[in-house]
């Protein structure tokens, strides 16, 4: 009796710690597979909306204004205390991104030399060609940061300069 009874504890042990392991994964892939479904939204709409601009009007490394297509004010500012990204286009802000540890702007000059593809850094808005966005996004299971979002990354060309 004392026998089984041992090796009915093991195998519910060994149960049990199988048990949490699956759970734990299973949260962290579902946990990754939102934070990628929101970043590659948040690119998408930020890539459609950018082409569309004019021009480049502000720039810092957390957050861009643009002039748009209908003269309005577009922004696309970060948070790094609130961890987010927010679309503003006049009265109206969006959160694209929520949870968000690092994001940079950077921007880069048309290519001087016809026919190339090479992008050059610009300290000027006024000759800002190409926006690129550099993100790292994370979440927290069980009160331990498990899985971080992959570095998504992107150049942007604004099209109507």
């Amino acid at each position: 009796m004392l026998v089984a009874i041992a090796i009915g504890m093991i195998v519910m042990g060994s149960m049990a710690t199988m048990m949490s392991y699956t759970g734990r994964s299973f949260a962290a892939l579902v946990n990754y597979l939102e934070l990628d479904r929101k970043s590659r939204n948040a690119l998408d709409v930020m890539t459609r909306d950018i082409r569309q601009t004019t021009q480049l009007s502000s720039f810092a490394t957390n957050r861009l204004v643009f002039t748009d297509w209908d003269a309005m004010s577009l922004t696309y500012a970060y948070d790094g205390v609130a961890k987010t990204l927010t679309k503003t286009k006049g009265s109206t802000n969006t959160v694209l991104l929520t949870e968000c540890d690092a994001l940079t702007f950077s921007i880069f000059q048309r290519n001087p030399i016809g026919g190339t593809y090479d992008q050059y850094s610009t300290a000027t808005v006024t000759n800002a060609k190409l926006v690129q966005v550099t993100w790292t996004c994370s979440r927290q299971i069980l009160a331990s940061k498990v899985n971080t979002e992959s570095v998504q990354t992107a150049k942007i060309v604004i099209r109507k300069q």
